[in-house]
């Protein structure tokens, strides 16, 4: 992840302005907060998703996170705020959505992108609905560097099982799947039959295995198993914070996962 330094003095330089009506933007799904902190100056962020302020659902800096003020999706918080626009999750319950409709707030709902180009469309979206096109630009011109970098095409393609907690391995039609691919693996989840986000059988791992596990833990009871059934593969770490998010992360993600890559013979 780029630095705090970095991402603050972004936060600083941001001159996008407010909408009228002055109540800010509210987010309350924390692959969108990502975008705001980079695209925005803090005041016009009414609120972040407490997810962000989770060691194991962000994608921003903790102590950055700490910055803004949090709220756990409520419709009831949410409304308090007296936002501008809500930006949030396909998934937020009927229940909420209709609650923000009767008190008249503006929202935007938002999908998880399985593709690096869903993710910049999304980046677009958010930029574009808080009027900071500019912002999601440079985002994206970031990411279309990381792709152009990190891609690799030559030589032979390694199986690669990447789990994103836990037994949870990401499978095909993914954003992480994309990743896995540009940067020169072959998915093992998906040659499997995983398809998305599941758990495998250690039989079939063990009988077709990878040539490097990759998970966010350097040391967890499902990285114990893994060395039990496959003693001799290699794994390796990818952060927990570079899985949980498109966008900004991308180009991180890219490089992690390259890096990786590069040391798989």
């Amino acid at each position: 992840m780029r630095s705090v330094g970095i991402l603050l003095a972004l936060l600083l330089g941001a001159c996008a302005q407010p909408p009228t009506g002055g109540g800010g933007i509210v987010s309350t799904n924390p692959c969108v907060d990502s975008v705001l902190i980079r695209i925005l100056p803090p005041a016009r962020i009414a609120a972040i998703s407490h997810y962000s302020q989770e060691a194991t659902a962000t994608s921003i800096p903790l102590d950055v996170a700490h910055r803004f003020h949090a709220t756990a999706g409520t419709a009831e918080e949410v409304i308090a705020l007296h936002p501008d626009l809500v930006i949030a999750s396909t998934y937020t319950p009927p229940a909420t959505q209709s609650a923000y409709a009767r008190a008249g707030l503006k929202t935007l709902l938002l999908g998880i992108p399985d593709s690096i180009a869903e993710s910049q469309a999304q980046v677009t979206q958010i930029a574009d609905a808080v009027g900071a096109p500019a912002g999601g630009a440079r985002i994206n011109a970031e990411i279309d560097r990381a792709v152009v970098r990190w891609s690799r095409k030559d030589g032979p393609a390694p199986a690669a099982l990447l789990y994103i907690s836990g037994d949870l391995a990401t499978g095909g039609s993914t954003l992480l799947n994309e990743m896995m691919t540009r940067v020169g693996f072959r998915n093992a989840a998906a040659t499997y039959g995983l398809t998305h986000t599941g758990t495998l059988s250690a039989e079939t791992i063990v009988t077709q295995p990878p040539a490097v596990v990759i998970a966010p833990e350097r040391v967890s009871r499902g990285t114990l198993l893994r060395h039990r059934l496959l003693p001799t593969t290699p794994q390796a770490v990818f952060p927990r914070v570079l899985i949980n998010c498109g966008g900004p992360t991308l180009p991180p993600a890219l490089e992690r996962l390259a890096a990786i890559r590069a040391s798989v013979s």
